[in-house]
């Protein structure tokens, strides 16, 4: 998982000098500008940011859990004052405008305690923030070069509403993941469908940890599952490209935030959602979400740990299920672990084509 670098230096673009950002910051970008954070239209202010850090909302009293802000190095930050408009650019070819509205400097100890609960760089988003400039530019964006598309889904807001529009939909659950799609995955889906009119599968493709596995296989895997196993006109697969954080509770209020402005009514909140490691307890993200809900104005779904039963012979949760010591059951680590070694995973955990596009793409990834 990478980010601005210290080093933010004045490269040619062809048109103007543009200061080079990492793949979170031009991620975040193409977001602001296209509805994906909304109410945000541009990387945060001052006020916007220790609002958001202290109390999980805006100044105007809105609900947003995460600070989005764009770093720069300090000898950017020399050569800039408020009214000029800042060039920022990527590797991957993305360029934009940013209208410099504050420029300001950010206490990230504090930062990493409010908002990832911990200093510990052993947690990947305190060490990403660690490695980030304190200094930080506010303002509008305005895409002058878009980043190539790497899927053929939708990626933006109104691509995703115009489909629910065109299928009539009234009630739609999003789910989020960045992890294999295994069985209790699946249930939870077509549980949803049972509630809802439509369900938009809507993995996050931007950067994640290195053993997290890689986007484009996630992405057929997600697909091989809708063909196989969907009704078709009621799943939509759409991508997010932001970046992970790890900020466990704040960022599955975060995640869900952010679909509404996709069209979602409903948002399945997993347990342990968009946590690492020991740093959160798996229902800290539930019970944040459940307490802001109203605010956000989504319906949280949730679901107790869910198995394969060999006695029920199903899918089965601890709600309905008396026989949890005998299930398969399996995390997502495990379930990672277990791909690593070439190993499919047992057909109760992870359906066999699913397993089988995993295992050959890591090792392609390998190879």
């Amino acid at each position: 998982m990478t980010s601005t670098s210290f080093e933010n230096t004045l490269e040619g673009t062809g048109t103007r000098d543009a200061v080079r950002v990492g793949p979170m910051e031009a991620l975040d970008a193409e977001l602001l500008a296209h509805g994906g954070y909304a109410p945000l239209t541009g990387f945060m202010n001052r006020d916007e940011y220790r609002t958001v850090v202290d109390t999980l909302h805006l100044p105007n009293g809105a609900v947003f859990p995460l600070p989005v802000v764009l770093p720069i190095a300090e000898n950017v930050k020399r050569n800039l004052k408020i009214g000029d408009t800042l060039s920022i650019a990527s590797e991957e070819g993305f360029l934009a405008d940013v209208r410099v509205i504050d420029i300001f400097s950010r206490d990230r100890d504090r930062e990493a305690k409010l908002v990832y609960g911990t200093v510990s760089q052993e947690h990947p988003g305190v060490s990403v923030l660690c490695e980030q400039s304190s200094w930080c530019v506010a303002g509008p964006v305005t895409i002058r070069h878009p980043a190539s598309q790497k899927f053929m889904e939708p990626r933006w807001p109104h691509q995703v509403k115009a489909w629910i529009r065109k299928q009539g939909f009234k009630t739609v659950t999003f789910f989020q993941t960045r992890n294999p799609t295994h069985r209790a995955h699946e249930h939870m889906l077509k549980m949803a469908l049972e509630i809802t009119d439509g369900i938009v599968l809507h993995p996050l493709v931007g950067p994640t940890k290195s053993d997290d596995v890689a986007p484009a296989i996630r992405m057929d895997a997600y697909r091989a599952l809708i063909d196989s196993y969907f009704p078709k006109d009621r799943v939509l697969l759409a991508t997010f490209g932001a970046a992970m954080r790890y900020a466990g509770p704040r960022e599955a209020v975060f995640h869900g935030l952010v679909r509404r402005n996709y069209g979602a009514t409903h948002f399945i909140v997993g347990r342990d959602a968009a946590g690492v490691g020991g740093f959160y307890n798996p229902d800290d993200a539930r019970l944040l979400f459940e307490s802001l809900s109203e605010e956000i104005g989504l319906v949280p779904l949730t679901f107790d740990k869910i198995g394969y039963c060999p006695k029920c012979l199903s899918m089965a949760s601890l709600r309905s299920c008396p026989h949890s010591d005998a299930w398969f059951s399996m995390s997502g680590t495990m379930v990672r672990e277990l791909l690593w070694r070439g190993q499919r995973p047992p057909v109760e955990v992870m359906r066999p084509e699913i397993a089988d596009i995993l295992v050959g793409g890591h090792k392609n990834q390998e190879g």
